[in-house]
């Protein structure tokens, strides 16, 4: 689990946050805005080992933007977060906390490749509304793009995923990512259910007479899922509901981070869930409490706030 913040951050944070709602009379959705961004960028902090605010330097505060845009946080969201992190730093500076502001000349980071477009709650929820489960196929993909969202997935992984690694008693999945590495991502209870009435109602059916190879999801064969099916599928629903971005499976993965970040989870566990080894050059992941995972899911993802039972 995540770290307790340090005294100094502790204080730091508190005394910054009295000082802009004094000073701004900010509305309280956007003070808490400001909140969840500090206590984030202060856990990445002292995960860096840097323990005092007055010893973060440019070079931190460069790899925490990266950190950030690496695991999909959208562009408006990074904009805000190194917006928070800039009046933080500046108020340091004014009040003599601090001998530099570590901000300047920092822009956003710009990312090598573009990302794909970030979906909002209310255009996921659009295209998990268009399957018709009166019929095998919406069930199918009911389920397939249920359990996208919920936890990330690479849509390699989604098609890899065999029947065993799915344990829906224990609300997790074991994936096999890049590398063959392994690493368990936890599922909320709107996918597991979604996956359970598939296998029931749909699944047996299609896999009795073809080879599955125990794949999860299957086509309308029994035969495993390719990625360019899943792709094709999702374009389709998404054009039925009317969503006129560029929608893939990797728009999901980007967006299942981005709702969990804006909602509050902390960052390490995004990045466990997600599976990036190599997020920061020089740290190597700390393994996190299996429970607090599924706590996170269950807390802070949309699906899970509203839960749909079969």
């Amino acid at each position: 689990m995540p770290q307790a913040l340090t005294t100094e951050y502790e204080s730091a944070k508190a005394r910054f946050l009295d000082h802009i709602l004094l000073d701004r009379g900010l509305a309280e959705n956007t003070m808490t805005a400001y909140q969840m961004d500090l206590e984030r960028y202060f856990q990445f902090m002292q995960e860096q080992n840097v323990l005092i605010p007055d010893r973060i330097r440019k070079d931190h505060v460069q790899l925490y933007m990266h950190t950030l845009a690496d695991i999909g946080l959208a562009e408006t969201s990074l904009a805000r977060n190194l917006t928070t992190i800039r009046m933080f730093h500046r108020y340091l500076s004014a009040e003599l906390l601090a001998d530099e502001d570590p901000t300047i000349h920092i822009e956003t980071p710009r990312l090598h490749r573009k990302l794909p477009a970030v979906l909002e709650i209310c255009e996921i929820e659009q295209i998990l509304n268009q399957f018709d489960l009166t019929v095998p196929k919406g069930i199918r993909d009911r389920a397939m793009f249920e359990f996208l969202y919920a936890t990330g997935v690479r849509v390699s992984e989604l098609v890899q995923l065999l029947q065993k690694n799915f344990m829906p008693e224990e609300g997790f999945v074991r994936i096999f990512g890049k590398g063959n590495k392994e690493r368990l991502v936890p599922v909320g209870q709107t996918a597991v259910q979604s996956v359970i009435h598939y296998q029931k109602h749909v699944r047996e059916n299609l896999v009795r007479y073809s080879k599955s190879q125990d794949r999860l999801f299957v086509n309308m064969r029994g035969k495993p899922m390719t990625r360019i099916a899943v792709w094709m599928i999702l374009k389709a629903y998404a054009g039925s509901a009317g969503i006129k971005k560029n929608v893939s499976p990797h728009t999901f993965r980007h967006s299942f981070a981005t709702h969990l970040l804006e909602g509050g989870a902390d960052l390490r566990s995004v990045q466990e869930m997600l599976g990036h080894a190599n997020i920061a050059t020089t740290q190597i992941y700390t393994h996190l409490d299996r429970e607090y995972l599924r706590d996170i899911i269950q807390t802070f993802h949309p699906r899970e706030q509203k839960h749909d039972a079969f």
